[in-house]
């Protein structure tokens, strides 16, 4: 929950890099909580709960998903290939589950050497 936690708080962040577990627990704990909100939803015979809430995390989402590939040494821009019908969602699946350069790249220092922040 730390790890949802640290990403919401950096919500605009687009700068830096993402470790693999910061961007991999933000969309689990992400995943589960649509998935609450979508079954109390439903038994309340209403979609608004889904609809707010995917426009609350839209942004952080963004924003730790460019971290992600920053660490992987890709720009952001990357994002745009998850348009592409079920390949582009492939390749930024590959993406993020790459291990993130080593050492220091053109987006900031690597997030495994400093101290973690959740």
């Amino acid at each position: 929950m730390d790890w949802y936690l640290a990403v919401l708080k950096n919500y605009v962040g687009f700068g830096g890099r993402a470790r693999r577990k910061e961007y991999w627990m933000y969309v689990l704990v992400n995943l589960a909580v649509y998935v609450v909100l979508a079954i109390v939803g439903y038994l309340l015979d209403t979609s608004l709960l889904t609809a707010l809430y995917g426009l609350a995390v839209l942004l952080p989402t963004l924003a730790v998903a460019v971290r992600r590939l920053h660490d992987t040494g890709r720009s952001g821009w990357w994002l745009l290939i998850g348009l592409v019908p079920f390949v582009g969602a492939v390749v930024l699946i590959v993406f993020a589950v790459l291990e993130g350069q080593p050492g220091d790249n053109e987006y900031g220092s690597n997030p495994k050497l400093t101290p973690a922040t959740a």
